[in-house]
């Protein structure tokens, strides 16, 4: 059975949280609202600089390139690194760009005690639902129309809920 996983979000966490489902076996499908990776690097000013030494910013097994020799990588030094992670992955053709969620819903089979005590995991530890799936409304930022995502996600990983405003989210 092919699981299905919803990431909200293409910056660093949601890339990483892409590769790993997909090294486990799943499906993942990102849904990030703006036209390219980066999350907040890609919306931040241009004079902005990583505030750590880029040897504290870096995946484990994707080092900087060797075009990027100053210990503070500038704001398009990042994104370009996200961006050639993703590439280097292949994690481009998971992400749904100008994809906005706008809401989340979980549905059917679980009761509210159940969702409270996120038993509906299964008790088997597995990050998946045994009965019920996430429904996503997601809003296309340049047409501005609405779809309702019919392909339902067992798992979801919102990474981004610190820095969006998703409204209507209902577990």
């Amino acid at each position: 059975m092919d699981k299905k996983v919803a990431i909200v979000g293409a910056g660093t966490s949601g890339l990483v949280a892409c590769r790993y489902v997909l090294g486990k076996g799943y499906s993942p499908t990102v849904f990030e609202a703006l036209d390219s990776v980066g999350g907040v690097w890609a919306e931040t000013m241009e004079t902005t600089t990583l505030q750590t030494p880029k040897v504290f910013y870096q995946f484990s097994d994707f080092p900087w390139p060797n075009s990027v020799t100053t210990l503070y990588p500038s704001k398009q030094e990042v994104v370009d690194y996200l961006h050639s992670y993703a590439v280097r992955f292949d994690l481009l053709g998971r992400i749904k760009f100008n994809s906005k969620v706008v809401s989340l819903r979980y549905e059917g089979g679980a009761s509210e005690e159940e969702i409270q005590a996120w038993s509906f995991w299964g008790g088997t530890g597995e990050p998946f639902a045994s009965k019920g799936k996430w429904r996503l409304t997601v809003e296309d930022t340049v047409s501005h129309s609405i779809k309702v995502c019919s392909c339902c996600s067992e798992m979801l990983t919102d990474i981004t809920n610190r820095y969006i405003n998703i409204q209507n989210l209902r577990v």
